[in-house]
């Protein structure tokens, strides 16, 4: 995978889970394979949006595995690395390419909100482990920790296996000043939904998308729309998408978007605990706003 590959829409891929809540690998494959078919040039999986923390270690190589054998050899397969310690990412980093991921996607880390001499510290580690294309995933909000444009641009200095970022601090600024500062030597995602053509607009060439679980075409055309100039076909799919896209920035935004791709006929809306079930009133208004938006999608079309 070289630093070209990263663009387009990669979702970030929710984990079905059985009644055991143990796995279940065939529904998993069949969800990848319907997002590829729809136009995402890959899938992120092990991610926030994929209960990763909840998953052990056996759980999450085969996933990786599973994934690799099941899209086609031009589907690029990522394994998102997070860890509550740098030697459990460094093995994790190692197991994935081993299983056949392509890329990985690399958190600072875990629980100890960790100063940049202990950031990059630990993110060495990871990007010297193997010689897999990474990338950076930046979410001060949900995680604490920090990484500002300029040590990221220290950063790719020193790894030439260093080649993007998933910017997720909701502030547009880091992605003008990113690009100002490293040009085209890194990728730069958009990592938060409600943000997505306004970070295209500022230079984003990609997106780590979560409810493109549910809907995997209209993520694309979307993406697609905000790369050109600004259209009315673009305000109104935005204007449509906007209420359910919000969904992704909030905390249960697993069992949100998990109830939605159920909504449409995806995955069952399962989760792990600590996440518990949604409430019958929070079902009911989730519910109620899926339905609304499928039943107004017909006009879009």
């Amino acid at each position: 995978m070289q630093q070209k590959d990263w663009a387009g829409i990669f979702p970030a891929i929710t984990t079905p889970f059985q009644a055991d809540l143990s796995v279940d690998h065939q529904v998993f494959a069949t969800h990848a394979q319907w997002m590829v078919k729809s136009g995402c040039q890959g899938i992120v999986a092990l991610g926030s949006l994929g209960e990763a923390p909840t998953l052990t270690r056996e759980e999450k190589i085969q996933i990786v595995k599973n994934l690799r054998q099941s899209l086609d050899p031009g589907a690029l397969v990522i394994a998102g690395i997070a860890a509550l310690s740098t030697a459990e990412a460094v093995w994790l980093a190692k197991e994935a390419e081993r299983a056949g991921a392509d890329g990985l996607m690399v958190l600072p880390p875990q629980l100890y909100r960790s100063d940049w001499r202990e950031t990059q510290a630990h993110l060495n580690a990871i990007f010297q482990a193997t010689p897999l294309s990474c990338m950076l995933y930046n979410n001060p909000i949900a995680y604490g920790t920090d990484i500002t444009p300029e040590q990221m641009v220290e950063l790719r200095a020193r790894h030439n296996n260093f080649h993007a970022v998933k910017e997720s601090s909701g502030d547009l600024r880091r992605i003008t000043s990113l690009k100002f500062l490293a040009g085209d030597s890194l990728a730069i995602f958009v990592g938060m939904d409600d943000v997505v053509v306004e970070s295209v607009a500022a230079g984003a060439v990609g997106w780590i998308a979560g409810l493109v679980n549910a809907f995997p075409e209209e993520s694309v055309r979307l993406f697609q729309l905000a790369q050109n100039p600004p259209s009315k076909e673009l305000d109104a799919l935005y204007a449509w998408f906007l209420p359910l896209l919000r969904l992704d920035t909030v905390p249960k935004f697993v069992q949100l978007i998990k109830l939605v791709q159920q909504e449409c006929g995806g995955p069952i809306a399962r989760v792990r605990p600590p996440r518990l079930e949604l409430t019958a009133t929070e079902r009911d208004e989730v519910a109620a706003l899926t339905q609304r938006s499928l039943s107004s999608l017909r006009s879009l079309q």
